[in-house]
């Protein structure tokens, strides 16, 4: 059984928002409980038990499509009750056969089994990602346990590891292909990993501590999203300086949420550009506070007891498997492998952010000095003066070329990209399949040369109550060739604000690149070309970097003339713009990396901790004073909102990953470069066939030396951030 979904987790079962380059509709004010059926394409209920409509095959070509216009929460605990209990039915069949074990007996027979539960999961998890509603709420925190204990029930069943055990002593002295060895290798070391190994007493204990964790990281989730499904009120006296394109997605936000006036609503996307155009310093500060100390008042909503039970718990863990924290836990099937490698890349990078944000800092306060502005750059002033700084250095005003950053443009920006480099065309489908909600777009994807289907993608684009925050990519269902060809279905959710009524939605340069990012993580999956789902599972520091690398064509000639048009001249983005965007490429990345680069530190430096006996109040400030953290800049994610590390085990102590890809990304990138050609075809096919076809069948560090020639150089990453390489 196999769930998979990136900027996000591997759904091991439950979903965390997107990272670093994120910031996670106008719905009814609240969502029902059930989703809205789609008009068209509605998948028929099959007879029997109503529960079975969440588990039943889906209907449709090339495999169908989710049938998201029957899904019930109501139905949903007993469909997984349902699902469960066959799953572990077919793994008992596996574990209690007499024949000997053998790769298609065993390995392959579980690579089969579970099919129903992967049905219902997906269902569920999107749920708790995009429509978690209270009674969804509840729902997940009586499912979550559940999952976890089937999940430990595999890995703990002796007869069934006895027999992967066996297959895989064996596997050099058969007839294995070397993608079938390593689904061998794989699947042991996961079975050891969880527990395969340990006696009767420890499982039991391990057992305990994943259904314990399983609600903590579901109560972590509902906690922060109750805090994020607020706003901040303005009156017409609150609006100078905010670009009348971002009044009016507050305009919009205000209907939405029933108030009078304009809403900030507490997301990124909509919390970053009032901090950098706001004039009301107090305002900022407000809207500020607001944003970091989510999960962190105080009140039924606080999630610091939480993060001292995870903590504890994940240690006690960690020792029981016999590992010296939990980081080292969670990164022993990594590309970095210890905490150790991870450290020495985060601390090559360190000290030059630090070094930049003083600069920057500098530089701020000597211009607000200049207008006459009295005060000490704070936290809530950083991005405000930033911007400041920005036009006067390069005269470039971020409102300047918002104008030509419009979504619907952008989205067809991205789908022009794929269709250059790797010849997917996208067509819209919607409204002849089932969506889960009435803001969702469907697309059919195809291969231009010959319209075979590829895939399908869905797009979730814009922010709403009860829809978690952040932009992710998610899975639907894995390519894969156990059972002839099975096609993937993946979906790109972002949190975007809607512009006023009739106008376009403008977005910013760090969105698009969002968008391209995401969209990233979409042609990783519908490009795979595996036979084992397993083996579609990438490592943790490995599965950024290809979500990270198509960042880079947002800002390439061909996508600008095309795609960046004037949203009221229609006129392309003027060379001299393009120039001075290029020019300040390297603008404010101390602040960025150090606002990104804490976090990561301060989550390995949590998880590396044997005892996992912390208050994360004061672990957080001392971690920080360690550090030298700048005052003017707090951690991207603090520790009582930190989603990726505290709604599931996904990205505890794996938070680092965006900076390890980064350095894949930044020098695969210089490949393209090299060749004077973002398009060139034969490194797009290149990277196409040995990075993102080939899932984890072959080790993600010897295939980045196929594509490259040689190991990935941290130098490329330096550069692209304007600091020493030496």
């Amino acid at each position: 059984m196999n769930r998979t979904s990136a900027c996000g987790c591997t759904l091991a079962l439950t979903l965390a928002s997107c990272g670093p380059s994120s910031g996670g509709a106008a719905p009814p004010s609240t969502p029902p409980s059930t989703p809205p059926s789609s008009s068209s394409g509605s998948t028929p209920a099959p007879p029997g038990d109503p529960a079975d409509g969440l588990l039943a095959e889906w209907k449709g070509p090339h495999g169908g499509v989710p049938p998201w216009d029957r899904l019930d929460h109501k139905l949903m605990s007993a469909a997984i009750d349902k699902a469960s209990a066959a799953y572990l039915a077919e793994v008992k069949v596996i574990a209690d056969q007499k024949d000997t074990p053998t790769f298609d007996n065993t390995l392959v027979a579980l690579e089969r089994a579970g099919k129903p539960l992967d049905r219902v999961v997906t269902l569920f998890s999107v749920m708790t990602s995009s429509l978690n509603t209270p009674e969804v709420q509840k729902l997940a925190e009586v499912v979550e346990p559940k999952l976890s204990q089937v999940s430990d029930q595999v890995k703990f069943d002796a007869k069934l590891f006895a027999r992967i055990k066996a297959v895989y002593d064996a596997r050099e002295k058969g007839s294995l292909s070397a993608e079938q060895k390593r689904l061998v290798t794989k699947t042991y070391d996961d079975f050891v990993r969880r527990g395969a190994n340990l006696s009767a007493d420890a499982k039991r204990r391990v057992g305990e501590i994943n259904q314990t964790l399983a609600k903590a990281f579901t109560d972590f989730g509902n906690h922060v999203q109750a805090d994020e499904d607020t706003w901040v009120v303005l009156g017409k006296d609150d609006l100078a300086g905010l670009p009348a394109s971002l009044v009016q997605s507050y305009k919009a936000a205000a209907e939405e949420k029933k108030v009078e006036g304009y809403a900030v609503v507490n997301t990124r996307s909509a919390v970053d550009p009032f901090l950098t155009f706001s004039d009301n310093r107090e305002l900022r500060e407000k809207v500020w506070r607001a944003f970091v100390e989510r999960g962190n008042h105080g009140n039924k909503n606080d999630t610091k007891q939480l993060i001292t039970q995870i903590v504890k718990l994940r240690a006690e863990r960690a020792k029981l498997l016999g590992f010296p924290s939990h980081a080292h836990w969670r990164m022993s099937d990594t590309m970095a492998k210890d905490p150790a490698a991870a450290e020495k890349l985060m601390m090559r990078v360190w000290p030059a952010a630090v070094k930049r944000v003083k600069q920057e800092v500098a530089d701020m306060q000597k211009l607000a000095t200049k207008l006459g502005h009295k005060l000490t750059i704070e936290p809530w002033d950083y991005r405000y003066y930033a911007e400041k700084v920005r036009k006067e250095r390069y005269d470039l005003d971020q409102n300047e070329f918002k104008n030509y950053f419009e979504l619907e443009n952008m989205i067809q920006a991205s789908y022009f990209m794929a269709e250059k480099l790797y010849g997917f065309a996208f067509k819209e489908v919607s409204g002849t399949v089932p969506v889960f909600h009435p803001d969702v777009r469907v697309y059919h994807v195809t291969r231009k040369a010959d319209a075979s289907h590829v895939g399908y993608l869905y797009r979730d684009d814009f922010a709403r109550t009860h829809k978690g925050s952040g932009a992710w990519a998610q899975t639907y269902r894995d390519q894969q060739k156990v059972d002839g060809k099975v096609f993937p279905i993946v979906s790109n959710n972002n949190n975007f604000t809607k512009g006023g009524k009739g106008k376009p939605v403008l977005i910013s340069l760090d969105d698009a690149r969002t968008l391209f990012h995401e969209f990233g993580h979409a042609l990783h999956a519908l490009s795979s070309d595996i036979t084992y789902p397993s083996l579609n599972n990438t490592p943790r520091d490995f599965v950024e970097f290809p979500s990270q690398v198509h960042e880079n064509w947002v800002l390439t000639r061909e996508v600008l003339d095309t795609y960046a048009l004037h949203n009221e001249t229609k006129q392309k983005m003027p060379q001299a713009l393009i120039d001075k965007m290029k020019k300040a490429s390297t603008f404010n990345q101390g602040f960025s990396t150090v606002e990104y680069l804490s976090a990561a530190l301060v989550d390995m430096k949590l998880h590396t901790d044997p005892k996992g006996e912390v208050d994360p109040k004061q672990f957080e400030e001392v971690t920080l004073k360690a550090l030298g953290m700048p005052k003017e800049i707090v951690m991207r994610h603090r520790l009582p909102q930190f989603q990726h590390l505290f709604t599931s085990d996904a990205y505890s102590a794996g938070y680092y990953s965006y900076l390890w890809s980064d350095v894949m990304a930044a020098d695969a990138w210089k490949a393209f470069d090299e060749t004077r050609d973002p398009f060139h075809p034969e490194t797009a096919k290149k990277f196409k066939e040995l990075i993102l076809a080939s899932g984890d069948a072959v080790d993600r560090a010897e295939a980045y030396r196929q594509f490259r020639g040689r190991d990935p150089k941290v130098e490329a990453l330096l550069e692209n951030r304007g600091f020493p390489t030496k």
